[in-house]
């Protein structure tokens, strides 16, 4: 009896295993697969009426490939106690795979659907491979986006397949291929209709089908060339790595082994490459980065889309028809993604031109999108055809959620939420787009506070993957279960935060932003405060994207916030800054062309020049990595403080808010797990060593500092409170 596969074997002795791993919409390589898979070879392999096998799905996707959550187990308190049994474990699928090319019996892959990863590298070690004619099959090796590299034969079989470059340029990337793709690199031998799969992989089993790889045959060479000798490879490999360093500012040890896995396995033959690959990937499961990516980017983020906030209480609930109150950008992105999901909206501004603008903003995404066959004519047609303009607040009625993102005004919230509330069913929640003003001040213009709560989305709306959920004091379960049942309706990755000014992520986000316009202020060089916050790993530098959501946005944010807070508002050295550049300067950012960058309307941005008339260098610069400590340590500060405010309610919000929000490093996992990594003790030491040097914006709070002399981990916490 076996768990994750179907066996059957035919009246002409061919054997076909059929993936399907209980409990799981996708296939994944997890222990029980690898045994029962493991056990289908000795099978093949030792019965002589056995002829050959056809490795397929019995899901609509072949194989996503490992489980993740088995592969951080391996380093877990119960995992391998040393590294060589940490290398044992990680080398048994890469036995596995290789006993099955070399067991004598041919194997062909017939793919019918995804895949990724192991399932790739299943494929590769297979025979033959054939994938159906379908255009939504994506296949490829996406291991490099959570910190690993393919260790299942990828790095190998890949470049002896299709040649060394086409082997870097997707197991560095994760790039995927089509099936057609796949076909014109060599790496699969047909494409067929997905209903004569299983035909034609037989056919190739009756028809004298080689056992043999051909890297296993004598005289075999690498496509293209291999080796440290081959001009063409060694070209190859210079540029490679090069252009690798570039992208990933040495923050990925990935992308390094990667090109080292490559390029060993080059010279070696199979047997000692596919060592050599485990072993760069036990190194890398070993270490800091890609645990910390495994647990933020793949188990966080996938327990956060499952609802692992939502209250159990509420009955699931689905949105049918959306109120947007304001067509500006962000209105305009949440009408589109909610049309996209199959609400309907009613979409409202102040008057009908207002809001017929906003309808243009999906017209232009739909017309993109048909243009390069994402989506089709019909479907795009019937997408906009669920948007509805208007300026009447009367056709909101029936509106089963209502969202607010009107301008960034108090008075003017109130008075459309009172409209609103007129017109709409009573028990309709109401959400507000606000990404500064609290929840609490806001809900008191709505009559039932307890249904009234935050979804801040980013912008743009359509690529952004985050919605930060925000719980007013009165916010009710009900809210929150509405509003988590909505961010997976338009498959986006919520994170539950409390109430606060700026929240979360903008509070946090906006320390990078400050940091960096601080160090302009001091005469920092501003290449070096834009190349040290790219080079730390942020997407963008900080001067850069403070364009971007502009400088002017981030006077008005102050205004208001010194206007609420008074004598309590706590100045920054960067606000003078940002006051002359709007007052005085007249510089308001990118969207009005001028800025700390320049936009000349044909050509490239660049930094403006009379930064250095305002703000003279200082005759003494600072590091590379000083400057690179200051952004990092500034805004994993800030969360801390957000912790232990209760702005966040546990370290995996914390997370996945930073990255998915503002772009905080990947690498790191997340600013909590950053702090974990580094140790809470020494961490806290470099955090006063910085306040010292350069202001109370480092000092932590007092949860940390009692962490670190405690011994504690953020995450550790958690886990002792799961338990409890």
């Amino acid at each position: 009896m076996t768990e994750t596969v179907q066996i059957t074997i035919d009246e002409d002795g061919i054997a076909t295993l059929a993936i399907d791993v209980p409990g799981q919409s996708m296939n994944v390589i997890n222990q029980a697969f690898q045994q029962e898979f493991a056990d289908f070879i000795a099978q093949v392999a030792g019965d002589d009426a056995i002829k050959g096998a056809i490795i397929t799905s019995a899901k609509p996707t072949f194989m996503a490939g490992a489980d993740l959550r088995m592969l951080g187990q391996l380093t877990a308190g119960d995992g391998p106690s040393d590294a060589a049994a940490v290398f044992e474990a990680c080398f048994s699928l890469n036995k596995v795979f290789r006993e099955m090319e070399t067991c004598g019996k041919p194997f062909v892959a017939a793919i019918n659907g995804l895949a990724m990863g192991g399932g790739f590298e299943m494929m590769l070690a297979c025979h033959h491979r054939i994938v159906a004619d379908d255009p939504k099959i994506k296949l490829g090796l996406p291991e490099v986006m959570v910190g690993l590299l393919p260790g299942a034969g990828g790095t190998q079989r890949l470049p002896r397949l299709a040649g060394v470059q086409v082997a870097l340029q997707y197991a560095s990337t994760g790039k995927t291929m089509s099936p057609q793709e796949a076909m014109g690199m060599n790496i699969v031998q047909e494409v067929v209709p997905g209903d004569k799969l299983l035909e034609a992989a037989k056919a190739w089993l009756m028809d004298k089908p080689t056992a043999v790889q051909p890297w296993d045959k004598k005289g075999f060479k690498f496509p293209g060339g291999g080796g440290a000798m081959h001009p063409g490879a060694v070209m190859v490999f210079m540029g490679a790595s090069a252009m690798a360093q570039d992208k990933t500012k040495h923050n990925y040890p990935a992308v390094e082994a990667i090109l080292s896995c490559v390029y060993e396995g080059s010279i070696l033959p199979m047997d000692k490459a596919i060592r050599v690959e485990s072993k760069y990937f036990a190194k890398l499961i070993m270490g800091d980065v890609a645990p910390n990516m495994i647990r933020t980017l793949f188990v966080n983020k996938t327990a956060a889309e499952k609802g692992a906030k939502r209250p159990a209480g509420p009955a699931p609930h689905e949105v049918k028809k959306l109120g947007m109150l304001g067509a500006g950008m962000m209105g305009a992105g949440i009408a589109y993604v909610s049309a996209r999901a199959g609400m309907e909206v009613v979409l409202l501004d102040r008057d009908t031109e207002s809001a017929e603008k906003g309808k243009a903003y999906a017209e232009a995404l739909v017309e993109k999108g048909v243009k390069r066959r994402k989506i089709s004519k019909e479907k795009g047609e019937a997408l906009l055809d669920r948007i509805h303009p208007t300026s009447d607040f009367a056709d909101l009625e029936g509106c089963d959620l209502v969202i607010e993102a009107v301008f960034e005004d108090r008075e003017i919230k109130a008075e459309t939420t009172k409209k609103t509330e007129a017109v709409i069913p009573a028990d309709t929640v109401f959400a507000s787009n606000t990404s500064t003003l609290p929840i609490t001040g806001l809900a008191e213009a709505f009559s039932r506070p307890e249904d009234f709560i935050g979804i801040h989305f980013f912008s743009p709306v359509d690529r952004m993957p985050l919605v930060e959920i925000i719980m007013g004091e009165k916010t009710g379960d009900k809210a929150l279960a509405h509003a988590l049942d909505y961010v997976r309706q338009i498959r986006k990755t919520p994170i539950v935060v409390n109430d606060s000014r700026g929240f979360y992520t903008s509070r946090c986000f906006g320390t990078y932003v400050m940091e960096g316009v601080t160090m302009l202020a001091e005469g920092i060089n501003p290449a070096l405060i834009e190349n040290a916050g790219k080079i730390c790993g942020m997407p963008v530098g900080p001067l850069a994207v403070g364009d971007e959501v502009s400088i002017e946005l981030s006077y008005k944010v102050m205004m208001a916030t010194k206007k609420d807070m008074g004598d309590k508002y706590p100045a920054g050295p960067g606000d003078d800054v940002v006051i002359k550049f709007v007052e005085e300067l007249g510089r308001l950012g990118k969207k009005s062309g001028k800025g700390f960058y320049e936009y000349p309307e044909k050509g490239k941005k660049f930094l403006w020049p009379g930064l250095a008339e305002h703000y003279p260098l200082a005759d003494d610069q600072p590091t590379l990595d000083e400057v690179k400590t200051r952004f990092l340590y500034r805004q994993a500060i800030e969360a801390a403080r957000c912790f232990e405010e209760g702005v966040l309610n546990d370290p995996e919000s914390g997370d996945i808010g930073a990255i998915f929000g503002w772009g905080f490093a990947p690498y790191t996992g997340g600013p909590l797990s950053m702090i974990d990594t580094i140790g809470a003790e020494a961490f806290v030491r470099e955090a006063d060593r910085l306040a010292q040097a350069y202001g109370e914006r480092f000092a932590v709070p007092q949860s940390l500092r009692d962490m670190a002399s405690g011994g504690g981990t953020f995450y550790g916490g958690a886990e002792k409170k799961a338990a409890e």
